[in-house]
């Protein structure tokens, strides 16, 4: 069912990822957490919140943990932002900032994004999405990133890594209200489990397809970046398209 504009408005909300420690981007990380690193002048956390925002989003939250405190500025600059405090971003995976956001979940339409993003074209967040979906580009041949499978309709079947011809994830999902009631059920169930400390929260979306039918949304590789090392975000700068 298509979510019609005037809901998107009242019941939409944000869940934005920041809690990671950026290894792979030291040593800019050491005292800046990733999200905060500046791309063109911009930190990219701001590229996706000033994305959500065009499309009407107030109501978002940060789940921050390494170097939370730096966060703090988002709150005064952008009404109806708040940050959340992951406590276990150290031990667990990033299971554990949707944990940390299950309360805010249930009952709303979400997008949940990373928020190390470089969003350099915002109208990404203005599709009208009919349904639950990953947001993904298109890869030929082989990739070993995240990836989805799916069937003759269209629906993921998987969600996983390692993929041949199709599309890859890049870090921002979309939720009906119900189907988020379904996730944060299933976190908070999973939570806890054997194992959890080593997931993703995407492994528990996998473990729950039989119950959430999510597409693919396609993007442009030139619409959204991921920028993970130092030398990419050098070679980012260096681009002039």
């Amino acid at each position: 069912m298509m979510i019609r504009s005037e809901e998107k408005k009242f019941n939409e909300i944000a869940i934005l990822m920041a809690a990671g420690m950026g290894t792979r981007m030291r040593p800019l990380t050491e005292n800046t957490p990733k999200p905060l690193i500046k791309v063109r002048g911009i930190p990219m956390a701001e590229t996706v919140i000033g994305g959500l925002r065009e499309r009407g989003i107030e109501e978002i939250t940060v789940v921050t943990g390494y170097l939370g405190e730096q966060f703090s500025y988002l709150e005064s600059k952008y009404p109806g932002l708040s940050t959340v405090s992951n406590k276990d971003y150290e031990t667990v995976n990033n299971i554990s900032s949707i944990k940390a956001v299950t309360d805010r979940l249930r009952g709303r339409n979400a997008f949940i994004c990373e928020a190390d993003l470089f969003v350099s074209d915002p109208s990404i967040f203005q599709a009208d999405l009919e349904g639950s979906c990953y947001f993904g580009k298109y890869v030929s041949g082989y990739s070993d990133d995240w990836v989805f499978e799916r069937d003759e309709k269209g629906f993921i079947t998987r969600v996983g890594k390692g993929g041949t011809d199709c599309y890859n994830m890049c870090g921002i999902a979309y939720f009906t209200a119900e189907d988020a009631t379904i996730l944060a059920d299933a976190i908070d169930e999973r939570y806890s489990t054997d194992g959890y400390e080593d997931l993703f929260w995407d492994d528990v979306v996998n473990e729950n397809l039989d119950r959430l039918r999510l597409t693919v949304q396609p993007v442009g590789h030139d619409q959204i970046a991921e920028i993970d090392t130092v030398e990419e975000l050098r070679a980012f700068e260096e681009r002039t398209d």
